[in-house]
C-alpha cells in the first residue's frame, strides 16, 4: 500500500485515489469501517495529517461519513447519492470508456472528464477506446425552455442565443479534447459526437460504462441575466446543485439497479436514431 514515489500529485491525493478505488470497487462496502486514521498512516507511509486531507476530499464526494467517537465508514446509497467525478474517473481506467450524456449544456461533463484526459495525456491512464455521446436541446429553436419571464414571458431567440453559446462552448471543448487524443496517437479509437433534439431540458442522465447512472432533474427557476448589456428576467433549468441518483447494474438482470440501466440505455438509443439531429457548431 507504499504510495507510488514517480507519481507528481502530492502524498493526499495519492492517498484519497487509492481509498477512493477500494471503495468504488466494494473492497470496502457500504457501511464498512474504514482503518482508524493512525492504521491508514501507517500503511501508506504517511503522516496522520495527509490522512486527515485524504479522507476530507473523500467526505467532500459524498464517499464516506464521520460517526462521533465510532471512526469513518463507506456512506450507505440510501444516505446521499455518490459524487459524479469519482465514477468517472474510474470509468477512464478501463480499457474501454463510453459515456453517454443527456442534458442542457454538458458543463459539467466537460468539467468532470477534465482531469482523467489528462492523466491520458501524460500516460497514466491507457484506455484503448473512448466514445462519448451528448444528447441536448436544440437552442437554435423555440423551445420551452430557457425562456423569457416577467412582463414578457415567452421564447425569446437572445435568451436560446445565450445559453446556445454556453453549450457550444463546453460540447466543442469536449468533441475536440477527445478528438486530440486520437489525432496524437494516446487512444487507439476516441471519438465524442453530439445530436441535438428539440424537448425542454428538464432531466440530467450520465450513463457510464453500461454499469453506473446518474439521473437528476432540473429545477426551473427565476432569475435575470445580462443580455446586451441589458439585465433580462428568465426561466432557466438549473443543474448546478441537482441532485444526481446513482443506480448500478448488477448480476440480476430483474434488479431496479439493471432495469434503470437498460430502459435508460434503450431510451437514449431510441431518442439518439430517431428525433436527434447532428450538432452543429
Amino acid at each position: 500500500m507504499t504510495l507510488d514515489p514517480d507519481d507528481p500529485r502530492p502524498p493526499y491525493q495519492q492517498v484519497a485515489n487509492a481509498l477512493r478505488a477500494a471503495i468504488l470497487t466494494r473492497k470496502f462496502a457500504p457501511g464498512d469501517k474504514l482503518p482508524s486514521q493512525g492504521e491508514l498512516a501507517t500503511n501508506y507511509g504517511v503522516a496522520r495529517m495527509t490522512v486527515q486531507q485524504s479522507l476530507r476530499i473523500l467526505r467532500d464526494e459524498g464517499l464516506i461519513v464521520s460517526r462521533q467517537g465510532s471512526g469513518v465508514y463507506v456512506r450507505e446509497r440510501t444516505e446521499r447519492p455518490v459524487g459524479l467525478r469519482p465514477h468517472v474517473e474510474s470509468a477512464f481506467g478501463q480499457p474501454e470508456v463510453r459515456i453517454d450524456f443527456s442534458g442542457y449544456t454538458a458543463e459539467t461533463l466537460h468539467g468532470v472528464i477534465q482531469e482523467p484526459l489528462d492523466k491520458i495525456r501524460v500516460g497514466r491512464l491507457t484506455p484503448e477506446s473512448i466514445h462519448v455521446r451528448m444528447l441536448l436541446s436544440d437552442m437554435t429553436r423555440p423551445i420551452a425552455l430557457p425562456s423569457r419571464a416577467g412582463d414578457k414571458p415567452g421564447d425569446d431567440p437572445d435568451v436560446r442565443g445565450r445559453m446556445a453559446k454556453i453549450a457550444e462552448r463546453n460540447t466543442v471543448a469536449i468533441i475536440d479534447a477527445i478528438a486530440e487524443l486520437a489525432e496524437l496517437g494516446l487512444v487507439k479509437n476516441a471519438v465524442a459526437e453530439a445530436r441535438v433534439h428539440s424537448s425542454a431540458p428538464l432531466f440530467k442522465a450520465y450513463l457510464i460504462n453500461g454499469h453506473d447512472l446518474f439521473f437528476g432533474f432540473y429545477p426551473v427557476v427565476e432569475h435575470t441575466v445580462t443580455i446586451n448589456k441589458k439585465p433580462v428576467p428568465i426561466f432557466d433549468p438549473m443543474g448546478k446543485d441537482t441532485v444526481l441518483f446513482h443506480h448500478v447494474a448488477d448480476s440480476d438482470p430483474e434488479s431496479t439497479g439493471s432495469q434503470y440501466i437498460a430502459e435508460t440505455a434503450k431510451w437514449f438509443d431510441s431518442v439518439w436514431e430517431t428525433i436527434a439531429r447532428p450538432y452543429e457548431q
